[in-house]
């Protein structure tokens, strides 16, 4: 798993079960406006989440891992499960981006600050992500 990520995974799982969820909120912020060009037709949908949600990986010529997600400010659970990525996997390889950990919410001790259904979708969010990664990657 990248460092970044680890490092966030920990803030979490030491955060007390109280915190959890303020702390998951400070994310929703960091996901960045979709970049200039992009539409939506270019990303892929998570119909897994309660809201509509897309994203996009690309796998870089030097094997980094670029993001792009795309979910209204009305979706702050969601926005925040992307964020997480977005900082957790800035600079990060392939090889660190597929190893991250399918259980990745439930490691920072969201499954019991969360609803399920959140925590499906927060999932879904990474498989995806992984997926497109791992068939550029090959």
């Amino acid at each position: 798993m990248p460092t970044k990520l680890a490092e966030i995974v920990e803030e979490f799982a030491a955060a007390p079960k109280d915190l959890v969820l303020e702390l998951l909120l400070e994310y929703a912020d960091v996901i960045p406006p979709l970049p200039a060009g992009t539409d939506r037709e270019d990303l892929e949908q998570v119909p897994e989440c309660q809201t509509a949600f897309f994203l996009r990986a690309t796998v870089e010529p030097d094997r980094t891992v670029s993001t792009v997600f795309d979910c209204p400010p009305e979706a702050p659970t969601t926005r925040a499960f992307a964020g997480i990525l977005a900082e957790g996997l800035t600079g990060a390889s392939a090889d660190e981006v597929l190893a991250v950990p399918d259980d990745l919410y439930q490691r920072m001790g969201l499954a019991q600050a969360i609803s399920p259904l959140r925590v499906r979708g927060g999932t879904a969010i990474l498989a995806r992500l992984k997926r497109q990664v791992r068939e550029q990657a090959s």
